[in-house]
């Protein structure tokens, strides 16, 4: 044995953490309780205040003013609209999703990777740019703008429009959710269910949906939230008609550019309601969903 050899110093007791690891793995209080209160003051500042904002402003003239503005006929008709395209658009939204996820994660195909990168393509093209392109699609100057006219049909300036809109930037989100999950599942239980003579309808029914339901509910708020909320593409292929192409998002924009502040505000803290009832349903979803994966 070389001196050098003999010179090198022996291996610690196993269990016993050399004190450079345990100081790597671990920050002064001080910097913990900063990195909180960092996060806490931005939360606040950028959330939590403004939320509150909109909720004493749409209080701040009393109740009377409140009611007034949120059951005032064009509000209404936003309201339905805002959950009739919602009510669309989620369903179909719901059933895409859930082919489109099946369908790469449990299979092989030449243009996987398109179609993928397909299902991501409303993530990175702005929501104003979707709603020209239906305008330039089913516009009068569009490809079927001629043949829509002749046939009395309306697409643009209408509610198949706006539904059209909300269903193109709200697809991924239902996909997306469960793409990951499914292919982290494997294909190992459907392919016993084969080998035991399930048809495809069963596997699916009774082997991938169960596997995969808490990521299906959770994909679903997220998208009925995100068609609830959209302005962009709705805003350019609905033309603002006030009682007939007015989602809330939209009306809210009207009221507020009207110098309508209360009306304005009431009518917001309605979608912040809706959007408060969806982040404890997505709580809650994400709960169940640890549990289910914790067993």
């Amino acid at each position: 044995m070389s001196a050098t050899t003999a010179s090198l110093p022996l291996p610690k007791a196993e269990g016993v953490a050399p004190r450079s690891i345990r100081s790597a793995t671990t920050e002064p209080v001080w910097v913990k309780w900063t990195l909180i209160g960092v996060a806490l003051a931005f939360l606040a500042f950028f959330l939590f205040v403004p939320l509150a904002i909109v909720f004493v402003e749409a209080l701040k003239k009393g109740w009377d003013v409140y009611l007034a503005a949120v059951v005032e006929p064009d509000a209404l008709a936003a309201i339905r609209l805002t959950l009739l395209a919602a009510a669309i658009s989620v369903p179909l939204n719901l059933g895409g999703g859930i082919a489109a996820a099946w369908c790469i994660a449990k299979f092989e195909f030449r243009g996987k990777n398109l179609l993928l990168t397909l299902i991501d393509l409303p993530f990175s093209v702005s929501p104003v740019i979707a709603g020209l392109i239906y305008v330039l699609v089913f516009g009068l100057q569009g490809w079927f703008g001629e043949w829509l006219r002749e046939h009395d049909l309306k697409v643009i300036f209408a509610v198949p429009g706006i539904v059209l809109a909300t269903v193109f930037v709200t697809f991924p989100f239902v996909a997306r959710e469960l793409i990951p999950l499914m292919q982290a599942q494997g294909t190992e239980q459907e392919e016993a269910a084969r080998v035991l003579g399930a048809s495809g309808w069963q596997i699916f029914r009774r082997v991938t949906l169960p596997n995969v339901k808490w990521a299906l509910l959770y994909g679903v708020i997220l998208c009925n939230a995100r068609a609830m909320g959209e302005f962009g593409a709705v805003s350019v292929v609905s033309g603002h008609i006030r009682g007939q192409t007015n989602t809330m998002p939209l009306h809210i924009e009207i009221l507020y550019n009207e110098y309508q502040f209360a009306a304005a505000f009431a009518v917001a803290s309605l979608l912040a309601g809706l959007a408060l009832v969806t982040l404890v349903l997505k709580y809650a979803v994400e709960q169940r969903m640890k549990k289910e994966l914790s067993r």
